[in-house]
């Protein structure tokens, strides 16, 4: 257990992974703000020059990698570093790939241009995206894991305490665009640099305090030799998902070989459900898991399918919605055109503002024997995206008109979403930690981040249809919102259909 200091009522540990998991989300919101600007954005002007297809295609394949990597990531530290360490090697990693994308600006600076920073800007920047993507999938999974290990079973603060992590990250997330949108006016790799500098910040905080963690996530060795059997038995399997992985990221690089990006990412989404549905199979049949453990890892693979729907229209945030506020949105404030990537903070400000509410109210319901079950906390969730790209739908109709559409129109479906995030993000991170079977944490957190991985992919290939580059697209960008709208409202219907089969699977978790 951690130490028995305290701090806002909660583990004192808690503060450790706080400050660790700002830092990161700091250095992930920062670059992501900016990721499909820069893209986007002419060669002449400092950009890739690429189109929104290609653009949204690689957008959709490394925030999919991301947390595809959190599968193999969080196998890595329960069989062979321990969470501990895999978050600080992850961190390591992830400010490397930073720095690695800051490389072209910094050879600016010093005089080099033209041709040769241009050519190292494409190589830079796909180098550097792996180097993240391997980082955080070493990271993301484990420091999560960490947080429900500083409660004991069954204590209602878990889910308290997960909202306010979840806040900490938004406070990183919502600084992150402000500061690295504003550099990056004058150089987009400056932009990168800081985003690195972040995640360093977050790595010697969590080495000055990790005491405070105390003997929670440390490795674990199998008490017996039938758990070491059983987990011993996936070795070829996480092998195999991670070549798999290994070769999806490198088609990343789709921006400096001829490879259609959108049919690779399209592939890809088809790798993840099948790599996330084997996964799990294998667990129920193999694992010698007992009947109630089982039937958890079920309900693990039907939240699967609904976190994935409300990831897809929720991560839109940093590709679609990111160009319809350049396009398509008033900027002006007293005459000066605030930075795009600056609307990415809004999100955040409303998770701030929110967060602390969302944690006592779940509290208070418990006490009162009133607290929503999980999959009705993922209905609302669902329903805040809905109505968000609702919103947006009318929104989208303005832009089609011609005209230029109000900032309101983007910060009201922030609102809904944020709303809908903190009713399904900080309690699916719970949930999964709850269900999953013991000596398969890291692993079953893996499986919630491939859920996410996969909606983050069909976020971007949604992208590269409704960002309205041209004026077909244009045209058609309302019909494409209230495609998204339908859909999450029938997932969110199908959801509460089945809200007590599911239930019945998770046993005495709620």
């Amino acid at each position: 257990m951690s130490d028995k200091a305290t701090i806002w009522g909660h583990p004192r540990g808690l503060a450790t992974l706080f400050f660790t998991e700002m830092w990161e989300r700091f250095s992930y919101y920062g670059m992501r703000a900016l990721l499909i600007l820069f893209m986007t954005t002419a060669a002449a002007e400092g950009g890739l020059g690429f189109d929104d297809q290609t653009s949204g295609a690689i957008y959709g394949l490394y925030t999919m990698g991301v947390y595809l990597l959190a599968l193999p990531g969080g196998w890595l530290a329960d069989r062979l570093f321990g969470l501990k360490k895999s978050v600080w090697y992850g961190g390591i990693i992830i400010a490397l790939g930073h720095f690695t994308m800051a490389i072209p600006g910094i050879v600016s600076i010093f005089g080099a241009g033209g041709e040769a920073v241009t050519g190292l800007d494409t190589n830079s920047f796909f180098l550097g995206l792996i180097l993240i993507v391997f980082g955080t999938g070493l990271l993301k999974p484990n420091i999560s894991s960490i947080v429900g290990q500083l409660y004991a079973p069954g204590d209602v603060k878990r889910d308290a305490g997960f909202s306010i992590f979840y806040m900490g990250i938004n406070i990183g997330a919502f600084l992150a665009p402000l500061l690295t949108g504003a550099l990056a006016t004058y150089n987009w790799h400056l932009g990168f640099g800081l985003a690195g500098f972040g995640m360093v910040l977050g790595l010697i905080q969590y080495k000055l305090t990790a005491r405070h963690l105390s003997d929670v996530g440390n490795f674990v060795a199998p008490a017996t030799d039938k758990e070491k059997d059983a987990r011993g038995s996936l070795v070829q399997k996480v092998t195999m998902v991670m070549g798999l992985v290994g070769v999806v990221l490198v088609l990343m690089f789709a921006g400096i070989i001829p490879i259609d990006a959108t049919a690779i990412a399209n592939l890809s989404g088809i790798i993840i459900a099948i790599v996330a549905f084997g996964y799990l199979a294998s667990i129920i049949l193999f694992g010698n898991l007992e009947k109630s453990d089982r039937n958890k890892v079920w309900a693990i693979g039907i939240v699967f399918v609904f976190s994935a729907v409300f990831w897809s229209g929720f991560e839109q945030a940093g590709s679609t919605l990111n160009l319809f506020a350049e396009r398509f949105t008033n900027k002006s404030v007293f005459g000066w055109d605030i930075p795009t990537s600056w609307f990415q903070s809004v999100n955040s400000t409303f998770i701030i503002l929110f967060a602390p509410f969302f944690g006592a109210m779940w509290i208070w319901l418990a006490k009162r024997n009133l607290e929503p079950s999980s999959p009705l906390k993922f209905f609302f969730g669902l329903v805040g995206v809905g109505a968000g790209f609702f919103v947006m739908y009318f929104a989208a109709k303005i832009a089609a008109s011609g005209d230029i559409a109000a900032p309101t129109w983007l910060i009201f479906t922030y609102l809904f979403h944020t709303w809908g995030e903190l009713s399904l993000s900080p309690v699916g991170l719970s949930l999964t930690t709850k269900l999953a079977p013991k000596g398969y944490q890291g692993q079953m957190m893996g499986v919630w981040f491939l859920s996410v991985s996969l909606g983050n992919l069909l976020a971007g290939l949604i992208a590269g249809e409704a960002s309205g580059g041209d004026a077909e697209a244009l045209a058609n960008m309302p019909d494409q919102y209230m495609t998204i709208v339908l859909t999450t409202f029938g997932a969110a219907l199908l959801l509460l259909l089945f809200n007590k089969p599911i239930r019945r699977l998770m046993g005495d978790v709620h």
